[in-house]
């Protein structure tokens, strides 16, 4: 069994490589072996796999995720973690199974990993999160499914239905692509240094819908009907559609009441209202 890190292993690694925990990264590193045991069952990976990780920082799950025999894919944009984190893992076995890829999740492409990830299991920044994801599986289509540990609030929000308080642009734009559904909540204890807000996990599937609009004019519509969020959709789209008569019209068109707010719908009348605009 791979030894995983504690928190004495997690502070003595910081220490050797002068690491101080910056919100600017986002970085909040689990000290916690039976937390990670827990994000690795629930994300369901194992041998065959190809895991995305992104923001390894000092490697506690990452030697999770590598003793399911998975391979893992590590993307970490700090330099000097992402040159520590082999000789970690080397320790304690698995490295024949780690690539890592020095570099900013926000902007990497297939063409930057040495392989296809089939998943992406990480402890995401709270301030990227959602960008991170949307990022990703649009650069991605290998990847099938994920786990992402996140701030509550964003949870709630990645995974809301039509009509909640929370549910948004990233509402939307995840059920483009599939399915997210919160699965558990994190102590904050777990972490070091110990944030200021609570923490999930969400869980996401890719679908196999096939859309009848573009992302990018699904996304715009999305966009316009949140930008103004406590007004009509005809007054909401009147900038995306060119004035709020036009806005009307289209609606219309969709078969959708102009009277109706953007958080009434879901993404199939999203995809109807950007089909009308033809």
């Amino acid at each position: 069994m791979t030894e995983l890190l504690g928190p004495a292993e997690i502070r003595a690694l910081a220490a050797e490589l002068d690491v101080r925990p910056t919100k600017k990264l986002g970085q909040n590193f689990v000290h916690d072996p039976n937390t990670v045991r827990r994000i690795v069952d629930l994300s369901g990976i194992g041998e065959g796999d190809v895991v995305l990780e992104v923001g390894p920082g000092l490697g506690s799950l990452t030697l999770g995720l590598l003793a399911t025999g998975a391979e893992v894919v590590a993307v970490e944009i700090d330099p000097v973690l992402a040159g520590r984190l082999p000789n970690t893992v080397a320790e304690r076995g698995g490295a024949e199974r780690l690539k890592v890829v020095g570099a900013d999740a926000l902007r990497i492409t297939a063409d930057d990993l040495p392989a296809r990830p089939t998943a992406l299991v990480a402890n995401l920044p709270y301030n990227v999160a959602v960008p991170v994801v949307l990022h990703l599986l649009a650069e991605l289509p290998s990847l099938t499914s994920g786990l992402v540990m996140v701030q509550t609030e964003v949870a709630d929000r990645m995974a809301a239905g039509p009509g909640s308080r929370t549910y948004g642009v990233p509402s939307v734009k995840l059920a483009w692509y599939g399915k997210a559904r919160k699965v558990a909540a994190v102590p904050r204890a777990v972490f070091w240094p110990v944030p200021n807000v609570d923490s999930a996990l969400v869980a996401f599937e890719r679908g196999d819908l096939v859309w009848s609009v573009a992302r990018e004019r699904l996304f715009a519509v999305v966009d316009a009907a949140f930008s103004q969020r406590r007004k009509t959709l005809r007054a909401a789209l009147a900038s995306w559609a060119g004035s709020a008569d036009r806005a009307g019209e289209l609606l219309e068109k969709a078969g959708i009441d102009p009277k109706t707010r953007g958080e009434q719908l879901d993404v199939h009348q999203f995809v109807r209202i950007a089909a009308a605009a033809g």
